[in-house]
């Protein structure tokens, strides 16, 4: 029987480039699941065992979340590689939605990066708890100490720093640790060997300055440490005490403890996975919620006990040779290889054929796995986000979120034969990834991906070639632009329509009028029903308000979804005899159309926040070349030779940015971006947008 209290769920998360797949390559051979250590760009060709995707390798990036498990001492890690850019930010989303604790990874020389930052917004958003670890200290011009000022400043944390490093840059020799005040060193062929040590002399006075931040730290949330750290007792309180202290407010995430090392140099990671057993919680210290469908959708906190009633959450789809494999997260109950699980989203009953535990993309088949774990099941028809149960429970896990794709492109394949691949190809991807979307053009008939970013659609348009054998061409990338409006309008329409027998109509009048359009909340739009008297009869107010909707799909200045309205009844009119539900949804279309013309009709750009890090001497032509992608500069740091400008651009400037940025650094830069808001167009852009859509229009007509 586990011992669920030894149980950590727990995800790699940071800006790309920080080291978390080589981090977690280090987790795995210092806890004897891998027996030798392969770097992500390895020389040897292998790769990073987390990295299995063959694309992962070539490029040196984590484009999708692994799960693996490894055993500490007496504590079961289960761990979850997540991808660091931020075109695939849909792979941490789903990973935190069902990790009980997280490791930020920062470096040690950039420190808090703009995908620190996003990282960071996902875990408050699902409430997850974490440890930071500044990797990279074996860097020339690393600061750890300075990192964890940085989590105060940009992040908001309250840092919590747990060891300061014994040595820099490529002295770096290990670590002190703060709470048992004793120095680490990490020796033998790859750090295998952990040496306990004396602090060292010239490290005393700033070992002691950190020990008392420590303990004033603790002191929070502790009144007998408060007491002795009061009479200057800084040396003498009880280990447990400090670590159940930190431990208690690191998971009501008060605070974030903070250890350093280099993951490269093997050096402090044996250190950061005590600190994960320490003070990263099991899954009965967090709270999950379901939906009880039976009782309105009342929240019900469940369980991480096996031996209740099952709940368990599909998070992450993927197809490999023998069919989908759907990994799971069992919240409450236990699962049994033949079992049969009801699928919430469909009511549907299916049969455990085959349970797994993933290790990257190798697998172990197993029996049965009970509250807390993560493991995979085959042969399984689901969409990503579907909550199974034993039948007995009708409760739905609440979903992920799902950031709206920014960036489309026109695909096609090129011979007709490889049509029905693309197919399975379209299929299997929409399903695995809810941030790519398929559609067909209704006027073209043309098949249209929309993804986060132009890797991003990249990374998938290989994989169809790779993985499918699909040949395909595709179109000019086209943004996700969106209408809106800027003032009030009052409409006043009626829809009257005779032919033998009984009509149609109907009246609706009322107001149009503007709201704002909050981040990528970009559904905004609301009904008001202030008709009084039974002007409209009620079964007829929905039929306006479904008619409005229908009219939100696609605007009139350029055929994009329309967001930002709040569309008010006030009155109407109604014939006994013609009206019905039609009558009203083409009465309220019409008046929607005639009251968007009147309302300032204004279009809409996703602007990204860019940031990018150059060698200062090409700071200038850098800056230039935003400047005349219509960017606006938000901050520009220069630390060590190099300089980090912070911009926001509009996503319709940023195409080919990649190449241009590589030929004005002499490839040097590098560059992340990430949707920030959207932002009407200028006039002018406005009016070219409205002639080429009415000249496509006109096109597809003749």
């Amino acid at each position: 029987m586990k011992n669920i209290e030894k149980h950590r769920n727990i995800g790699i998360s940071a800006h790309i480039d920080s080291g978390k797949t080589t981090l977690t390559e280090r987790i795995l051979y210092f806890t004897k699941r891998i027996h030798a250590i392969h770097d992500v760009r390895g020389k040897d060709g292998v790769g990073a065992t987390m990295d299995s995707m063959e694309l992962e390798r070539e490029r040196g990036i984590t484009i999708q979340s692994a799960a693996t498990y490894a055993n500490w001492k007496d504590t079961t890690i289960n761990i979850i590689d997540t991808p660091g850019h931020v075109d695939f930010t849909v792979e941490v989303e789903r990973s935190l939605r069902v990790l009980d604790g997280a490791i930020l990874v920062l470096t040690s020389v950039e420190g808090v990066q703009s995908q620190s930052i996003t990282v960071d917004r996902q875990m408050r958003r699902y409430r997850v708890p974490r440890v930071a670890f500044v990797n990279k200290c074996d860097r020339s011009g690393a600061n750890p100490l300075r990192v964890a000022v940085m989590l105060k400043e940009k992040l908001n944390h309250k840092p919590c720093v747990m060891q300061i490093p014994i040595g820099l840059e490529d002295q770096l020799k290990g670590v002190v640790d703060l709470v048992e005040m004793k120095g680490y060193y990490f020796e033998g062929n790859n750090g295998d060997e952990v040496r306990e040590a004396e602090i060292p002399a010239e490290l005393m006075d700033l070992a002691m300055e950190y020990r008392e931040k420590l303990i004033d730290c603790c002191a929070d949330y502790s009144d007998d440490i408060m007491e002795k750290a009061m009479e200057g007792e800084y040396l003498d309180i009880d280990k447990a005490l400090i670590k159940e202290t930190i431990r208690k407010a690191t998971i009501s995430l008060e605070i974030t403890p903070v250890f350093m090392g280099s993951a490269h140099k093997n050096i402090g990671v044996q250190k950061l996975l005590d600190g994960v057993a320490d003070y990263l919680p099991n899954p009965t210290e967090v709270e999950n919620k379901a939906l009880n469908i039976d009782d309105n959708e009342a929240e019900v906190i469940l369980k991480s006990e096996d031996d209740a009633k099952l709940v368990c959450y599909a998070f992450k789809l993927t197809n490999d040779r023998y069919g989908q494999l759907t990994y799971i997260r069992v919240y409450q109950g236990s699962i049994k290889k033949g079992d049969s699980i009801y699928n919430m989203a469909t009511g549907k009953k299916v049969s455990v054929g085959r349970l797994v535990r993933m290790h990257a993309d190798e697998m172990q088949d197993i029996n049965e796995a009970g509250a807390g774990d993560i493991v995979a099941l085959f042969g399984i028809d689901c969409a990503s986000g579907t909550t199974f149960t034993d039948g007995s429970l009708h409760y739905n896990m609440t979903s992920m979120h799902v950031p709206n794709p920014v960036i489309e492109l026109v695909i096609e394949a090129k011979n007709r034969d490889d049509l029905n691949n693309l197919s399975k190809a379209l299929n299997r991807f929409t399903k695995e990834d809810p941030t790519f979307q398929v559609e067909v053009d209704k006027e073209s008939g043309q098949t249209i991906i929309k993804g986060m970013g132009e890797l991003h659609l990249d990374v998938y348009i290989e994989r169809m070639r790779r993985e499918y054998k699909v040949d395909v061409q595709t179109g000019a990338p086209q943004v996700a632009y969106r209408e809106t409006i800027t003032r009030e309008a009052n409409y006043d329409y009626t829809h009257k329509k005779q032919t033998g027998g009984s009509g149609q109509f109907a009246k609706v009048v009322g107001v149009m009028r503007p709201m704002p359009v909050e981040g990528d909340s970009e559904k905004v739009y609301n009904f008001i029903n202030s008709v009084v008297g039974g002007r409209i009869p009620k079964e007829y107010i929905p039929s306006c308000d479904k008619g409005f909707q229908s009219c939100m799909e696609a605007g009139s200045l350029i055929g994009f979804p329309v967001v930002g309205i709040e569309m008010e009844v006030t009155d109407g009119q109604y014939h006994d005899v013609d009206s019905s539900d039609m009558a009203f949804q083409i009465c309220a279309r019409m008046a929607f159309r005639q009251a968007f013309e009147k309302a300032g009709a204004q279009i809409l750009e996703p602007i990204m926040k860019v940031e990018v890090q150059t060698p200062t001497e090409f700071q200038g032509a850098v800056v230039g070349n935003l400047s005349q992608r219509r960017g606006s500069i938000a901050g520009t740091t220069e630390e060590l030779g190099m300089t980090t400008i912070i911009a926001e651009v509009p996503l319709s400037e940023m195409f080919g940015y990649a190449t241009d940025l590589r030929s004005m650094t002499q490839g040097k830069a590098e560059f992340t971006m990430e949707f920030a808001k959207y932002l009407p167009v200028p006039r002018n852009i406005q009016e070219e947008l409205i002639k080429k859509y009415g000249d496509k229009a006109k096109g597809a007509q003749r």
